[in-house]
């Protein structure tokens, strides 16, 4: 009998993997993907600092360090309130074919047994899992991403569609030099934005994203639209290798798993959905999922609470955000402030790209000017 199980070998998985052996190296902990390493990804490609911090936890602090940091961003809201600054703590942006290749080799170098298999059966025997009728586990951890198949097999929910964004997202030849991490806010179909990410190879992660119901709502087949806009708001910026993913935002997150099987990433629903972030939340949710599965007899009740522990106030947090955020004049407020006081760019790059909260100063602060500008209309 596995010690451990874990379906899907994106960042979440690989990182159960990581740290059930940074706790018990003599563990027997198999790691299952349908595909083959390397793989693309569709994805933003954005590796924030907290996701680094991550990495450090889990022993693997060098794995990007070849990537060139990027230590600028700019944002416009869907009003055309513009902030450009230094980012505290610089972030990165790494194809996933390269990052999800390197966690699944750190993972295979720890000791993980790394197999190619589609999971199709799930049962769950009191003690333990048996995943497709031969392979035992004492805990299983799904992180087989936004469409997760285990979620469906523990007849759990998936993210109701106005929870759930669709973005396509390609690459495009930028400046070598460009080091400037670039989102612009739609206020057509709010709320949707289109992103440049550069990589610093000479290339950047570009995409558009929005809500599945604002898409439905054009009456237009999805990839017309969802090419369409991005062509349009990048015209200068030739975009190849496009596709398209399902990003299942936290308000619309489910239990994280059932019996002796927990949800981490995606399959969890765990994406910010003020910003779409989600490598940071797949890292630390497949670390806290691992240190459960080694260390607690129940390792569902003890992953919720280190979820709870960890993640709790801010989601909270982007909870009551997202909904505020329905305004695009409260978004054009937060960023306006932004714009004026550092510090405020700074918490609330904090809240989208990490686990942060708002403190009541800053939410006075964008609330006032949000009714200021509202009364000015």
């Amino acid at each position: 009998m596995w010690d451990l199980v874990i379906i899907g070998a994106g960042p979440a998985g690989s990182a159960s993997a990581l740290r059930a052996l940074q706790l018990r190296p003599q563990a027997r902990v198999l790691l299952l993907d349908r595909d083959a390493f390397p793989r693309d990804k569709a994805c933003g490609d954005g590796i924030a600092a907290h996701g680094s911090d991550e990495l450090a936890l889990l022993g693997v602090p060098g794995l990007i360090d070849d990537y060139r940091p990027t230590r600028h961003l700019s944002v416009i809201s869907p009003g055309g309130a513009h902030v450009t600054a230094t980012v505290a703590r610089p972030n990165h942006v790494v194809p996933r074919t390269v990052f999800d290749a390197r966690l699944v080799e750190a993972a295979r170098a720890r000791g993980t047994h790394v197999r190619r298999h589609r999971v199709r059966t799930l049962t769950q025997h009191g003690d333990h899992v048996v995943v497709d009728g031969r392979v035992a586990a004492r805990a299983v951890i799904a992180a087989d991403g936004a469409n997760s198949t285990v979620r469906r097999l523990l007849d759990l929910p998936a993210s109701p569609s106005r929870h759930t964004a669709i973005a396509v997202r390609g690459y495009a030849e930028v400046p070598p030099d460009d080091d400037v991490q670039f989102i612009a806010m739609q206020h057509d179909g709010w709320p949707a934005y289109t992103w440049s990410f550069p990589i610093g190879d000479g290339t950047a992660n570009i995409g558009f994203g929005m809500l599945v119901p604002r898409l439905r709502a054009t009456g237009l087949p999805g990839r017309q639209v969802l090419h369409g806009r991005l062509n349009a708001l990048l015209p200068h910026l030739a975009a190849r290798d496009l596709r398209a993913h399902h990003l299942p935002l936290s308000p619309g997150r489910p239990t994280p798993g059932r019996g002796r099987v927990l949800l981490a990433g995606d399959a969890a629903s765990l994406i910010n959905p003020l910003t779409g972030e989600g490598i940071y939340y797949a890292l630390l949710s497949g670390r806290l999922a691992g240190e459960a599965a080694m260390r607690a007899a129940a390792p569902l009740p003890a992953y919720r609470r280190a979820l709870r522990a960890a993640l709790g106030r801010h989601l909270r947090t982007t909870d009551v955000l997202a909904r505020l955020a329905q305004s695009p004049g409260f978004i054009d407020a937060a960023i306006d402030v932004a714009a004026r006081q550092g510090k405020v760019f700074d918490l609330l790059v904090e809240v989208g790209l990490g686990a942060g909260t708002v403190p009541v100063p800053l939410a006075y602060a964008v609330m006032r000017r949000w009714l200021l500008g509202a009364g000015a209309r």
